[in-house]
């Protein structure tokens, strides 16, 4: 009797295999020694490009004062700035958790000012969460946003917002301050955070921190030791040129691509190839 091919065995369901990823899904993915993603989104467009292709998490980040609206730093970056933007992302998004940055000087006054900010974010921008940079020292803060019913992402290692009191971009967490940002990442897990970034920390650090924490951990620059990870979207399909941070892969050459295209088109139009008879009424 011949026998039949069979079909390949099916791996069991994931911890993210879901219509919309929520914040117990993340935690979910950790317990079952799942990893997620998260990119970077600042517009409609890219979010719905990102959300079919099966990104996780999507980061309003005030990194959008470098990529979008042509600051040298995220410092000067605004909640009315970013609101629109949020609004964009959450719009598009159908399964993705859509995160937002709190922009430097909306939530460091007091934990008040940062469920105010907080809330405008998740009614105004339609965010599922809120990110804030900082460490023990913001615990209450994230309290009292997690007690209003705002889940927050904490940030610790390398927070760009305090770059000038870090001394610019350098790496942390190394030697003796590695358990500082293990005793940090606890402090905000016991305040309510339902996960932390962690940014250009030393992989051992970023592995130990997420170890000694129940909820998940996210990162950038900080290893493989991480439950998530995640990339500026500029920097990973390579839309912006000039040296970029060693822990950034690049998976397209998209400046390339789009100033191909772009001559095209100039050349084009110039020479009177477009617009041609097919293109008219």
């Amino acid at each position: 009797m011949t026998q039949q091919p069979q079909d390949p065995p099916r791996p069991q369901p994931g911890a993210l295999d879901v219509r919309r990823v929520r914040t117990h899904h993340l935690l979910e993915a950790k317990r079952r020694g799942e990893r997620f993603t998260m990119l970077t989104s600042y517009d409609a467009l890219t979010a719905a490009v990102f959300d079919a292709a099966g990104v996780d998490t999507l980061l309003v980040g005030d990194s959008a004062g470098n990529n979008v609206l042509g600051y040298p730093t995220t410092i000067p970056v605004t909640v009315d700035e970013l609101l629109p933007l949020c609004r964009a992302v959450a719009g598009a998004a159908e399964r993705a958790l859509v995160v937002v940055d709190l922009p430097f000087g909306s939530y460091e006054a007091s934990p008040e000012q940062a469920v105010g900010t907080a809330v405008r974010f998740l009614k105004e921008g339609g965010a599922h969460a809120v990110k804030l940079e900082g460490g023990a020292w913001f615990a209450p803060h994230v309290r009292a946003m997690t007690q209003a019913g705002v889940p927050v992402v904490g940030h610790l290692g390398f927070t760009p917002q305090s770059e000038h009191a870090l001394g610019g971009y350098r790496v942390q967490g190394r030697g003796d301050a590695a358990q500082a940002l293990v005793e940090d990442a606890l402090a905000l897990q016991e305040a309510g955070a339902f996960c932390v970034l962690m940014e250009m920390v030393p992989a051992e650090t970023a592995a130990a921190v997420d170890a000694a924490l129940e909820v998940p951990t996210i990162g950038i620059g900080a290893g493989a030791g991480t439950t998530g990870q995640v990339l500026v979207w500029q920097d990973m399909l390579g839309l912006r040129r000039g040296r970029m941070p060693r822990f950034v892969r690049q998976y397209a050459d998209l400046h390339g691509v789009v100033t191909d295209a772009v001559g095209r088109y100039v050349a084009d139009v110039r020479e009177g190839r477009f617009p041609g008879p097919e293109h008219s009424f």
